[in-house]
C-alpha cells in the first residue's frame, strides 16, 4: 500500500459517513477517544486550552455523527449566547420576556422544521384529503436534547437562577459536550457551567468509577440490547405471523432492549465525563422495579422528566390551581413529552397513555392510601405497573399503531404456554440475557453504585480480567453491524 493510498484511507475514515455515524459502541469512537485523552490530560492545566480542545473534539464528534449539521449547533450557541447577554442587561420586564420569547421561538422553530414539518403537513393532508410528498429533510442527531438544554439556559438566565456566562466558548462547551451531546442526559447550565470554571482534576476513584460505568454501558448496549433486539425485530416486523406467546416475548424483550440501549448510552456518557472530571446527572435508577407510574417517571429518563416538570409542568401551574387543572397539566406535559420523542401519532398516543396513567394514580391516592402496604399489595402494584410499561413500550416499537392491535389480539386469542419449552430451547441465550436483566432490577437501590466503588478498590489484575471478559462477550455475541442507539432518532 502506497503512502498516498494510506493517507486517503485515513481521511475517508475520518470523514462523515451517513451510513455509519460514529457512536459510543463503535471501535472508531474508542480509538479516537484513546487518542483524545492523553492530549486532554496535558491541556487540563490550562482551562482555556482545555475548553478549546474539548469544543473542537465535540464539534468533530457531532460532525461524525450528523455531518454538516455541526454548523447548526454553532449557530444555536451564538444566538443564545448573544440573547442571554442582552437579556441580562435589560431591566424592563417586557424586554426580558421578549429576549426569552425570541430565543425559545428560534430554538423550537429549528426543531419544529427538522423534526415536525413533514408530520404536520402530512397530518393536514390527511385531514383535507390531499396528496402529500414528504420534504427531503434529514433529522440532525440529538437535536431534541441540545434544544432542551438551550431553552433551559435562557429561561434560567431570565429567572435569575444563573448569570449568563461571559465566554461564548464556555457556552458552546456546555451545549456541545460530546458525552451528552447526541442522547443526553439533558444537562442544566447551573449544574455544568460551574464545573467548566472549576476545571477540576478527577480523583483516582472517580476515574475507576467512570471506567466501571463505561463497562456497564457496553454490556447493556453492545451485549444485551443488541442481542435481544435480533429476536424482537423479527417479530415486530410481521407480528401477524407469530403466536401470542411469541408476540408477548417480543414486547417484553423490547421493554428490556430499550432500557439497556438508552441507559447503556447514559452510563457510558456519565462514565466518560467522570473520567474527564465532569459529573452528569443520573438518568436511570432501576425503573422496572417501580410500583406505580409516578415512581416509574422518577426512575426513567430522569433528566427529561425533571426538565418537563421544571420548564413545562410547573409554568403551566403545576398542582397549584386545583385538581382539575393539575390533571390537565399532567396530561399536557406527557403529550408534549411523547411528541418530543418523535414526529408520529404513536408517540402522541404513548404520551397520552402515560398522562392518563399519572392522572389515574393521583386521583386514586385517597383509596390507595387506605390499602395495607403488604408484600402481596406491592407485588400486585409492581405487576400492574410493569404490564402497563410493556404495553406502552410496544407503542414505541411498532411500525404502525395497527400492528399493536394485531399483537394484542394474538396475545389474548392465540396464547399457549405449550410454546415455552420450545421457545427456551431455541432462544436459550435470549432467555438467559432476559433473566439477567430481571435479576439486575431485583437488587436494592444504590447496589450497582456501591459495586462500582468496590470495583475501584480491586487490584488492577481483577479489573483487567473483567475488561477482557466484557470485550470477549461483546465480540462473541455482537451482530454483523454496529446498531445505532434507539434514542439517536430523538
Amino acid at each position: 500500500m502506497t503512502l498516498s493510498t494510506l493517507w486517503a484511507n485515513i481521511l475517508e475514515k475520518l470523514a462523515y459517513d451517513p451510513q455509519s455515524p460514529m457512536i459510543f459502541s463503535s471501535g472508531t469512537f474508542w480509538a479516537l477517544f484513546l487518542l483524545f485523552m492523553p492530549i486532554y490530560a496535558l491541556l487540563k492545566r490550562s482551562r482555556m486550552k482545555m475548553v478549546l480542545y474539548v469544543v473542537a473534539f465535540s464539534l468533530y464528534f457531532y460532525y461524525k455523527s450528523s455531518g454538516i449539521f455541526f454548523l447548526l449547533i454553532i449557530a444555536t450557541s451564538i444566538i443564545d449566547y448573544l440573547l442571554s447577554l442582552l437579556l441580562a442587561k435589560r431591566e424592563k420586564e417586557w424586554q426580558r420576556k421578549l429576549c426569552v420569547l425570541l430565543s425559545v421561538c428560534i430554538s423550537l422553530g429549528v426543531l419544529g422544521y427538522f423534526k415536525y414539518a413533514n408530520f404536520i403537513m402530512a397530518s393536514w393532508a390527511d385531514i383535507v384529503g390531499s396528496n402529500f410528498q414528504p420534504l427531503d429533510i434529514i433529522l440532525p442527531v440529538g437535536i431534541s436534547f441540545y434544544t432542551f438544554q438551550s431553552i433551559s439556559y435562557i429561561v434560567d438566565v431570565y429567572r435569575r437562577r444563573i448569570e449568563p456566562t461571559d465566554s461564548w466558548l464556555e457556552y458552546i462547551f456546555f451545549l456541545s459536550f460530546f458525552p451528552a451531546l447526541v442522547a443526553g442526559p439533558i444537562v442544566r447550565a447551573d449544574h455544568f457551567l460551574p464545573q467548566i470554571k472549576a476545571n477540576r482534576v478527577p480523583e483516582r476513584s472517580e476515574v475507576w468509577m467512570g471506567f466501571w460505568l463505561i463497562l456497564l454501558g457496553i454490556i447493556k448496549k453492545a451485549l444485551l440490547a443488541d442481542y435481544i433486539a435480533q429476536y424482537n425485530d423479527i417479530v415486530f416486523t410481521t407480528p401477524e405471523t407469530y403466536t401470542g406467546f411469541e408476540n408477548l416475548m417480543a414486547m417484553f424483550g423490547y421493554t428490556m432492549q430499550i432500557y439497556c440501549d438508552f441507559s447503556g448510552y447514559s452510563d457510558m456518557a456519565i462514565g466518560i465525563a467522570l473520567i474527564m472530571g465532569f459529573t452528569l446527572p443520573q438518568n436511570f435508577n432501576l425503573p422496572y422495579k417501580s410500583q406505580n407510574v409516578t415512581e416509574f417517571w422518577r426512575r426513567w429518563h430522569i433528566s427529561l422528566s425533571s426538565w418537563l416538570r421544571d420548564y413545562l409542568y410547573i409554568p403551566l401551574g403545576g398542582n397549584r390551581k386545583g385538581k382539575v387543572r393539575t390533571y390537565l397539566n399532567n396530561f399536557i406535559t406527557m403529550l408534549i413529552g411523547g411528541l418530543w420523542h418523535g414526529a408520529s401519532w404513536k408517540f402522541v398516543a404513548w404520551g397520552g397513555f402515560h398522562g392518563v396513567a399519572l392522572i389515574t394514580h393521583k386521583a386514586s391516592q385517597p383509596l390507595l392510601s387506605r390499602i395495607p402496604d403488604t408484600r402481596i399489595v406491592k407485588f400486585v402494584s409492581w405487576l400492574v405497573t410493569i404490564c402497563f410499561v410493556i404495553f406502552t413500550m410496544a407503542i414505541f416499537r411498532v411500525n404502525v399503531l395497527g400492528d399493536l392491535w394485531v399483537m394484542l389480539e394474538n396475545i389474548f386469542t392465540n396464547f399457549h404456554l405449550d410454546y415455552l419449552p420450545v421457545f427456551v430451547d431455541v432462544r436459550l441465550t435470549w432467555c438467559i440475557f432476559m433473566l439477567v436483566l430481571i435479576v439486575s432490577h431485583a437488587v436494592p437501590d444504590g447496589w450497582w453504585q456501591r459495586l462500582g466503588e468496590r470495583f475501584a478498590e480491586w487490584p488492577w489484575i481483577v479489573k483487567l480480567i473483567i475488561f477482557v471478559v466484557v470485550v470477549q462477550l461483546v465480540l462473541q455475541f455482537r451482530s454483523e453491524d454496529v446498531a445505532p442507539f434507539i434514542y439517536f432518532q430523538f
